[in-house]
């Protein structure tokens, strides 16, 4: 499954999951823009993706700001004439119990994680339209399919993901365009890592295959809906949980 010749972004790809799915991607010979507000992080996933034969660039965006996320998508158009796929990966929590949480930990929330996926989409729907070609995958969550105590910010903003993927999905099918949404279940990353044990054997204990997932798992995923191979596969929302919610 060669991405040769195809260019895409990545959005949250310094570390975690989007850094995997920006090193995936790269193997199979993407050249990838990688879209991130960490830029030193960034530009050190950029330098192993370089220093193992594939080709990457890196641009500091908050993706919560539609001005600059079109000047952006402007930049990457005028330097690569095209972009075949975007994979909104950014995201952030800020978790609390409703009756705790503030408004400016639902709005981050909602800015980055819904927003983002919103603005990034709109910045590259016309240039695939035009095309009659191009791949949306949207990073949903488990939660917000399942919802989450103590998570009313970011389980809403993933359904939001979910009603956004399918709905794009139906307006833009017929120019050859897909959108999908992957919803991972516990994955291993530094935010995981840093759960007492305690934590992490109750959340093992309700997943039927006793495990957390691996960020290169989902990225298997993803490099296979931004391919040619998955020409026919849209509006969809694949859940990679280990059986957590069936």
């Amino acid at each position: 499954m060669s991405l040769k010749n195809k260019v895409g972004i990545v959005t949250g790809a310094s570390q975690g999951i989007g850094e995997s799915i920006a090193l995936e991607l790269a193997r199979e010979q993407a050249e990838v823009i990688l879209v991130d507000v960490q830029k030193d992080k960034l530009e050190k996933v950029v330098d192993k993706i370089e220093k193992s034969g594939g080709k990457a660039a890196a641009f500091s965006v908050d993706v919560s700001r539609f001005d600059l996320v079109e000047e952006t998508v402007k930049a990457i158009l005028e330097k690569f004439q095209k972009i075949d796929f975007v994979v909104n990966n950014a995201g952030i929590t800020r978790d609390n119990l409703l009756m705790r949480m503030t408004e400016d930990e639902w709005d981050a929330v909602m800015a980055v994680n819904l927003k983002g996926v919103f603005n990034f989409s709109k910045a590259v729907i016309r240039h695939m339209i035009s095309n009659r070609s191009g791949r949306i995958v949207n990073l949903a969550s488990v939660v917000g399919l399942m919802g989450n105590a103590g998570q009313t910010n970011y389980s809403a903003s993933k359904a939001g993901v979910v009603g956004l993927t399918k709905s794009l999905a139906r307006e833009v099918a017929a120019r050859g365009i897909t959108v999908n949404a992957i919803a991972p279940g516990y994955i291993a990353t530094a935010m995981t890592d840093a759960l007492s044990e305690d934590i992490k054997k109750m959340f093992v204990d309700i997943i039927p295959m006793k495990r957390f997932g691996t960020p290169e798992e989902v990225a298997y995923v993803v490099k296979f809906l931004v391919s040619d191979e998955a020409a026919y596969i849209t509006g969809q929302v694949i859940s990679i949980n280990g059986g957590m919610l069936m």
